[in-house]
């Protein structure tokens, strides 16, 4: 292996650097490049291009090198006093280095060009280094005022400005894979985290996924994965991924019309809507959130917190807007049957065509999940979500017997049907089942009015959706690394046909149901407390057992432990023991307590009917069981001799018979 690493950049004032390659073999080759007439500060890698490297220098100029030659390629004089860092853009589609000097200025430039693309100006005093962040739209920048600045690459305006009074800062390292920084001060360093790890991407209902990865456009498409393929649960699958194309602006959610042509990509306080094939601008705006309606011809943008737009065929719609929208502050909108938005304390839904108030709900939301019905909403708070169920029925009602409606709305357009205390990360509904991630990394569905789990995780997930083909959830994680879990969607309707009461539409659902998720079904029915069914739905022997004795049914019980292999059954025995002395089945208990080899309650039952053969049998099988028991905790205590002075009834029977015939002759004489 090869490893080019720089050793050195020798601190002198004739400005050399020398390189070592092939580090790793035994013959390491120098490679000394003259040319700065001051100290080099610092040296970067073209990531583009492992053999062009770039040189800072406190002589004012950065100059371009190719590795394994000492010749110069060119020199750029960059600032107007000593430079301190250089750093290459990692992107494949910009020729740019950024640059920082003692005039306290930071530079962008075009090395192919060699023009200054920008300059940044903000700290007071030497900026000690700025970066290009690998996977966020941002340049990092610290200094010796002891400031850490975060500006937009695209746009080069100033983003954020942290102190965190710790003297001069000097040094930056990046990890790729976390979005994490670390910055090292005079007096400590400290680690920053940056973005969201929740990837940005979309996917329809037939499985077609797009994605981004900084500004690149990608997509797969989940439908060519085998259905029939026998994965584990949580498997990572391989899939196919083709580059769509770019986006100019750094996207922070992409959001794909109902019918799937178009693709809206925001971010940076912009959108721009693609063809979903070809990937061409179809439009774009400023924008802070966008949503569609429920078909691809209409769409909302949210301008600003107060500044609402609506369209329709791609052309701003005119008339009266949204009711009351200027007077809340708005942070997000989201596409449904009714246009939703959030802001501080509440949610509110429009309707499209007339702009009314459909219903105002004070609750402190972070995101708005419309069914693909439209007939429920879940509204996921930070800590718990409510699922609603709208009735637009009502609301009409109310419309055309002419009554005043205000900005609280109508009041009977949503009835809640369950507050389940989940906090929901990412979700996605499928018919009437909400499918949804938690904070605590477990994937779980809402079904009627409960929550059920399909398997935790040990990393956090984020779901792209549900193909009824495949009968299984897909989700990613932060790269973009496609899961797959089990969730048959026969059972979900025969969860829902149970918990409308429907039991003929359940009883017509349940021959569909894969014969490994019957168990599954069976627990569902046993938690409804519909216990007969799940004893004939179940294929668990360990499970029909336990519904059988919960319900008495001791033929079936028994029936289901005699099959049981020996070593396995006698706990069961006991428990059908028990249960049959509890409901008069004596036969029966002395039958399973025998098989359990439970003297004990065979004594007592024995006794408690009159049972004198079967005491003495009792007797036959205990005495050996106690001498046995006798020996051992002896010979635990070191007291062999001992042990091996008592006999035992199958060496020495004689000594356990003396007297037993006079005593049994004082019992007869006594009654």
């Amino acid at each position: 292996m090869t490893i080019r690493t720089v050793l050195t950049a020798r601190p002198s004032h004739q400005g050399v650097i020398v390189i070592v390659t092939n580090l790793a073999k035994s013959n390491p080759k120098s490679t000394v490049y003259e040319g700065h007439s001051h100290y080099a500060m610092n040296i970067a890698f073209n990531p583009k291009d492992a053999n062009t490297l770039a040189s800072a220098c406190l002589d004012r100029t950065v100059k371009m090198w190719s590795l394994g030659s000492p010749h110069l390629n060119f020199t750029m004089d960059a600032h107007d006093k000593g430079i301190d860092y250089v750093d290459f853009y990692p992107g494949p589609d910009r020729p740019y280095i950024v640059t920082t000097g003692d005039d306290k200025t930071i530079k962008v430039w075009d090395y192919l060009s060699e023009s200054c693309v920008q300059t940044m100006e903000g700290h007071i005093n030497n900026p000690s280094f700025a970066v290009f962040h690998p996977n966020l739209p941002i340049i990092i920048s610290a200094s010796e005022d002891g400031t850490v600045k975060f500006w937009n690459s695209n746009t080069y305006r100033l983003a954020n400005t942290l102190s965190y009074a710790l003297e001069r800062a000097w040094c930056v390292t990046l990890r790729r894979d976390a979005n994490e920084v670390a910055v090292g001060y005079d007096e400590g360093i400290v680690v920053i985290k940056l973005g969201r790890d929740e990837p940005t991407y979309s996917m329809d209902s037939s499985g077609k996924l797009i994605y981004a990865r900084n500004q690149l456009a990608l997509s797969g498409n989940i439908q060519s994965l085998s259905p029939d393929d026998p994965l584990p649960e949580g498997t990572r699958i391989p899939l196919s991924i083709k580059e769509l194309g770019t986006t100019e602006i750094f996207g922070n959610a992409l959001i794909r019309g109902p019918n799937g042509r178009f693709v809206t990509v925001v971010g940076d306080g912009q959108y721009i809507v693609y063809t979903a094939l070809a990937w061409r601008n179809k439009c774009f705006g400023v924008g802070l959130s966008v949503a569609w309606g429920g078909d691809s011809n209409a769409y909302a943008v949210l301008e600003n917190r107060v500044k609402l737009h609506v369209y329709k065929n791609f052309k701003e719609r005119g008339g009266v807007g949204m009711k009351g929208c200027e007077s809340w502050s708005i942070d997000a909108i989201f596409g449904g049957p009714v246009l939703g938005a959030r802001g501080k304390g509440f949610v509110v839904f429009w309707d499209w065509e007339t702009g009314e108030v459909v219903r105002r709900i004070d609750v402190e939301a972070k995101n708005i999940y419309w069914s693909g019905t439209g007939s429920f909403v879940v509204i996921a708070s930070e800590d718990s979500f409510y699922v609603l169920r709208f009735n637009r029925d009502a609301y009409n009602a109310k419309v055309e017997q002419g009554v005043d409606i205000t900005d609280e709305g109508v009041e009977e357009a949503f009835d809640i049907v369950a507050e389940i205390p989940d906090s929901v990360r990412t979700a996605k509904w499928v018919g009437d089942c909400f499918i949804y991630t938690t904070a605590s990394n477990r994937i779980n569905y809402f079904v009627g009015t409960e929550s059920y789990t399909i398997s935790p995780s040990d990393i956090p997930l984020y779901i792209l959706g549900y193909v009824p083909a495949h009968n299984r959830v897909y989700l990613a994680d932060k790269d973009m690394n496609i899961y797959a879990y089990s969730l048959s969607l026969s059972v979900v309707e025969y969860q829902t046909a149970v918990l409308r009461g429907d039991m003929d539409a359940a009883a017509e659902i349940l021959p569909s149901i894969p014969k490994e998720q019957l168990n599954k079904v069976a627990r569902f029915l046993e938690a409804r407390d519909m216990k007969e069914l799940a004893l004939q739905i179940s294929t668990d022997p360990d499970h029909r057992f336990d519904l059988a004795l919960q319900l008495d049914d001791l033929d079936v019980a028994t029936e289901i432990t005699r099959c049981m292999p020996e070593a396995e059954a006698e706990t069961k025995w006991k428990a059908l023991g028990d249960r049959a002395l509890a409901v008069w089945r004596f036969d029966l208990a002395k039958e399973a307590f025998d098989k359990a080899g439970d003297l004990s309650s065979l004594m007592l039952l024995s006794l408690a009917v009159g049972n004198r053969d079967g005491l003495r049998k009792v007797g036959d099988r205990a005495v050996p069981k106690a001498v046995d028991a006798w020996h051992t905790e002896l010979r635990r205590w070191n007291k062999s001799k001992i042990a091996a002075s008592i006999g035992h009834p199958s060496e020495h029977a004689d000594l356990f018979e003396e007297g037993w015939h006079d005593v049994l002759c004082r019992e007869v004489e006594s009654r």
